[in-house]
């Protein structure tokens, strides 16, 4: 057995035993409001599906550039023979035959282009093997503080319920008024009063819990949002540079665009980077995620566990506001933005101009909308 099988083994041993104690009915409930995972299977599958029936329409305009490059190759002929026949130039070979090359490639676009993007897509691959191995420990972590999550919730409702009890057992109004009630009384009346002080502060504690998923969620789908925008620029990118890199090809037959082609390859094998990129910023941004779900899962069993300051832990946990220490919300929020850095990464890789600008567009209102909905948390 070698070493990626025996970790593949150990991960879903801790994958099991990080949800033996949760129901059935809670893990189904929580994948469907919440998704399969971090990021959704289904819309990651949908984006590779996309990526593939886009890049199929590749011969749109293969004769429209073949016959512009025919007519380019005419006039480049022409010059040179007038600069051959003036004796301006002396007769050189291979520049006469680099036309031909590049109407070749024209011919045979759809295989060039796999060819050209065979690299990255190795890289992609190998990236994503890597993102794919932690998400099923990832996404059994957030089942498991969800499931802490609600118990704590439970808890707090008993021990507020208990604690208002004691206070109205305290008064001296129901000291005085039950002294001549004898006990069996006084308990079926704790019982009643402790059920319905019960539902009161469930339901202050089950708008703390709202409250709490709803932050959550936000700051889940701006990591979402991140991801799913930068794979769709990398496939509407690619997909028009497919679609119109012919008509690069056959402008630099001439002279005056001789560097088209080099720049069509440069910006091709960037956006093509994207994929590789991304699914490394996932890999380390699913580490911080991973991090801060045990982090706040110790926390909860340590609030849940019996000892002598778990009430005063419990009380000052409640006062937040939120049932939630916050740090599963900033590790949302670093992968989103750090997703917005894969174009500029790719750029570092293989430098490129035009796609920059462009990107850092998008990527410049993306930050904004993100600065906003960090500080619509803020102050939430």
């Amino acid at each position: 057995m070698n070493t990626l099988n025996i970790l593949s083994l150990f991960n879903a041993e801790n994958i099991i035993f990080l949800i033996s104690n949760v129901p059935e009915s809670f893990k189904d409930t929580f994948n469907f409001l919440q998704g399969d995972g971090v990021y959704e299977q289904g819309v990651m599958h949908f984006l590779r599906g996309m990526k593939n029936t886009m890049w199929s329409h590749y011969d749109v305009f293969i004769a429209d550039a073949q016959a512009l490059a025919a007519i380019f190759m005419l006039i480049s002929f022409a010059t040179r023979s007038y600069e051959m026949i003036s004796g301006d130039k002396k007769l050189e070979i291979m520049p006469l035959l680099r036309p031909f090359a590049l109407v070749m490639v024209i011919i045979w676009w759809g295989s060039f282009t796999r060819v050209i993007s065979y690299p990255t897509d190795i890289i992609a691959a190998k990236t994503e093997s890597l993102f794919d191995s932690g998400q099923q420990q990832i996404n059994a972590l957030r089942i498991k503080r969800a499931d802490l999550m609600i118990k704590i919730a439970d808890q707090l409702t008993t021990i507020q319920a208990q604690t208002e009890v004691a206070q109205k057992e305290a008064d001296s109004w129901y000291e005085k008024a039950w002294e001549s009630v004898t006990s069996t009384v006084k308990d079926g009346f704790t019982n009643v009063w402790n059920t319905v002080t019960q539902l009161k502060n469930r339901m202050q504690v089950n708008l703390q819990l709202l409250l709490t998923f709803t932050l959550e969620t936000l700051a889940l789908w701006i990591l979402r949002i991140c991801v799913y925008v930068i794979f769709m620029i990398q496939i509407i990118y690619s997909t028009i540079l497919i679609i119109l890199g012919p008509f690069s090809v056959s402008t630099s037959i001439l002279p005056a665009f001789r560097d088209s082609f080099a720049s069509w390859i440069a910006r091709f094998v960037s956006v093509n980077l994207y994929s590789g990129i991304a699914y490394l910023v996932m890999h380390i941004s699913g580490l911080l995620q991973q991090y801060a779900l045990e982090a706040e899962i110790t926390r909860y069993e340590q609030l849940l566990a019996n000892s002598e300051n778990t009430l005063e832990k419990l009380g000052w946990f409640a006062s937040n506001g939120i049932l939630s220490f916050g740090i599963v919300i900033i590790s949302f929020l670093i992968g989103g933005l750090t997703m917005l850095t894969v174009p500029s990464i790719s750029t570092w890789i293989v430098s490129t101009s035009g796609i920059t600008s462009a990107v850092s567009t998008v990527a410049r209102n993306s930050s904004s909308a993100l600065r906003t909905a960090s500080k619509i948390i803020t102050k939430v």
